[in-house]
């Protein structure tokens, strides 16, 4: 059996590509499906952090991509990733909703069907997310987002510093700290 190759663009090629997306979608609900496409699993999940349902987070998620083909008219290319601007909408709609609602999510929620075939692993299994979830509570709001925009969304560094209006190298070093705290406090 061969194995599978997959051939991908550079970064100046992809950015290129998605900055050729973004000027056809400005004219095209076509090219606008292609971008919705290419972003909508990484939105859904940035946004299901900070919602109380799946469904939840299905409708805002709407919601942002219904912001983001309104605006996408007034979107100006500023040498930052079209990433960055599609965030930032989804990031002010997620504070938006919280300021309208404001249920917590519990972890055990997002875990889903448990892959465990034996006892053990099902009780290690709890016991690593037990963990995960007191490290997670015992940070701030900020340090929350920051961990989801990476993670959950995917995004890079230089993404999240354009979400959070911070400098790349900041969002680098915070990045860094916060997971090695993390780590010192579950070995702790």
């Amino acid at each position: 059996m061969q194995p599978s190759v997959t051939l991908t663009a550079t970064g100046s090629e992809a950015e290129s590509d998605e900055a050729a997306l973004v000027r056809a979608a400005v004219h095209d609900s076509t090219a606008f499906a292609a971008l919705y496409q290419r972003y909508v699993a990484r939105v859904y999940r940035f946004v299901r952090l900070r919602c109380a349902s799946s469904d939840e987070a299905a409708d805002l998620t709407q919601q942002v991509f219904l912001k983001v083909a309104a605006a996408l008219p007034r979107y100006h290319e500023r040498g930052l990733p079209f990433a960055a601007w599609l965030f930032r909408i989804a990031r002010n709609a997620t504070i938006d909703h919280a300021r309208r609602r404001r249920p917590a999510v519990p972890l055990e929620s997002l875990a889903g069907v448990l892959a465990a075939d034996d006892v053990e692993e099902y009780v290690l299994d709890r016991e690593r997310r037990a963990t995960l979830a007191a490290l997670i509570a015992g940070l701030s709001r900020d340090e929350r987002e920051v961990l989801s925009l990476r993670f959950a969304a995917g995004l890079s560094s230089r993404e999240i510093a354009a979400v959070v209006g911070a400098s790349e190298s900041a969002v680098k070093k915070r990045l860094t700290r916060l997971i090695h705290r993390m780590k010192e406090r579950a070995r702790g």
